[in-house]
């Protein structure tokens, strides 16, 4: 046995301790690595440049609603009507999503209250094949608003999305007008339709329901707009502003009445409602 054999076998043995996979989250605006307990505790705002990341739907409706909240079911529609395939055929992309989600698809609705306010509450969750508005999105919404005029409530969105769903082509682009139908009924029962604008909202999403709110929130920094800015930029030749369709320049511009932080949103959301609901206070 050679010396170097019986150093090694002299030495204790130290077990290698296992570290869990998610102790550490990495800010994806200033790279600062935050655990991630206190960045959750934090509501998943950085607390070095007040980054807001993107949260799921869950998420969104504990820190949104009052406790005894209620999840609607999801409607059912038909799934791969143009059974569509690209690298992976559309069934096996839906599969995988619901896999890694704990919703059938981008849109829920929950129904309960924001500070005493009956509300109906839609939540898109960007994880869900980038919160893109398909068949299913679209009835949601639709449901979401039924339940909101069955029960007098106003309906509170927050959207979160890539634009139309591809996969479903002329078929997701009608969710535009379908959804918008759906809140000129809620106009027309004289209930308040508020919209919370996060991270990203874009394509058709941003040109139907997501800009028809009686009031406009937005988180803040989160990017809001129809077009990519390069098509624009290529468009009209011409360099975009600085901040360009974030939060805060279309605030700036009229198209936002609001920019809130994730910690202030519950409590300007029951202001909201305190205003354009007074009468409805469960």
């Amino acid at each position: 046995m050679s010396w170097l054999t019986k150093v090694r076998n002299s030495l204790s043995r130290v077990t290698k301790r296992d570290t869990p996979d998610n102790l550490w989250t990495k800010c994806s605006s200033c790279s600062e690595m935050l655990f991630t307990k206190e960045y959750e505790e934090n509501l998943s705002v950085c607390p070095r440049c007040e980054h807001h990341g993107r949260i799921g739907a869950d998420a969104r409706f504990t820190q949104l609603l009052d406790a005894g909240f209620t999840i609607l079911p999801s409607p059912k529609v038909a799934e791969d009507p143009l059974k569509f395939r690209d690298s992976k055929k559309y069934p096996d992309r839906l599969k995988a999503a619901r896999a890694a989600n704990p919703h059938p698809d981008a849109l829920t609705n929950a129904a309960g209250t924001i500070g005493g306010h009956k509300v109906v509450l839609g939540v898109q969750d960007f994880a869900f094949m980038g919160g893109s508005m398909g068949m299913a999105v679209g009835e949601a919404f639709v449901t979401g608003a039924d339940e909101a005029i069955r029960t007098s409530s106003p309906y509170v969105i927050c959207t979160a999305a890539g634009g139309a769903r591809m996969q479903e082509g002329i078929l997701s682009l009608m969710q535009m007008p379908k959804t918008t139908v759906a809140t000129r009924r809620l106009k027309a029962a004289g209930l308040p339709y508020v919209v919370v604008l996060t991270d990203p909202t874009t394509g058709g999403v941003t040109a139907s329901y997501a800009m028809l709110g009686d009031v406009q929130i937005a988180e803040p920094g989160c990017l809001i707009g129809f077009a990519g800015q390069r098509v624009i930029q290529d468009t009209i030749r011409e360099k975009l502003p600085p901040g360009f369709q974030r939060a805060e320049y279309l605030h700036a511009h009229g198209m936002v009445d609001m920019v809130v932080h994730r910690k202030d949103l519950k409590t300007t959301l029951a202001s909201v409602l305190d205003f354009l609901a007074p009468a409805q206070a469960a």
